[in-house]
């Protein structure tokens, strides 16, 4: 996918240092969005960030440069391989509002009908009312919440649970 020299693609295993580069630059720019934290993807080996890439993940690339992601985690299952997670989702500041976020979403999707999931589920914290916004914008639907679903030193934090069928 391209338009205006940003494009969109899958990377594959051994391609660690651009994952490398969005992850960490989103986890020390929004490090309230993400259940992870920076200081522990830092430190990772390159086989861990390798592993990491067993499922999918979409890169937004602005030229060469890594602007944005989002990943896909199966469920493994037989009787719940038709879901998948939404994951690492970041755009970079200067690239929201543009229309960016629902193309990278498309990709996602895209891939997801092609590998017979049928369901997109996500976890987005209460207090992101911006990416909120986005996923019921996008089709999600609010499907529960995880009072305290995340801990942020002794704050407890909400978690929205949403879901987008596929199908039907």
């Amino acid at each position: 996918m391209s338009a205006d020299g940003v494009w969109i693609r899958q990377i594959s295993s051994d391609e660690i240092d651009i994952f490398r580069r969005i992850r960490l630059e989103a986890l020390r720019t929004e490090p309230s969005s993400f259940a992870s934290r920076f200081e522990g993807w830092a430190v990772l080996s390159d086989d861990e960030w390798r592993r990491r890439l067993n499922d999918p993940v979409f890169i937004a690339f602005s030229g060469d440069e890594p602007i944005g992601m989002m990943g896909l985690l199966r469920q493994r299952p037989a009787k719940m391989a038709h879901r998948a997670t939404l994951v690492m989702v970041y755009l970079r500041e200067s690239f929201r509002r543009t229309g960016l976020a629902g193309d990278l979403l498309s990709a996602v999707v895209d891939f997801a009908k092609e590998t017979d999931i049928l369901q997109l589920e996500l976890a987005v914290s209460a207090e992101n009312p911006q990416a909120i916004g986005f996923y019921l914008r996008e089709g999600f639907s609010e499907v529960g919440i995880i009072p305290g679903g995340l801990l942020d030193g002794d704050r407890e934090i909400g978690e929205i649970l949403m879901v987008r069928r596929l199908v039907g």
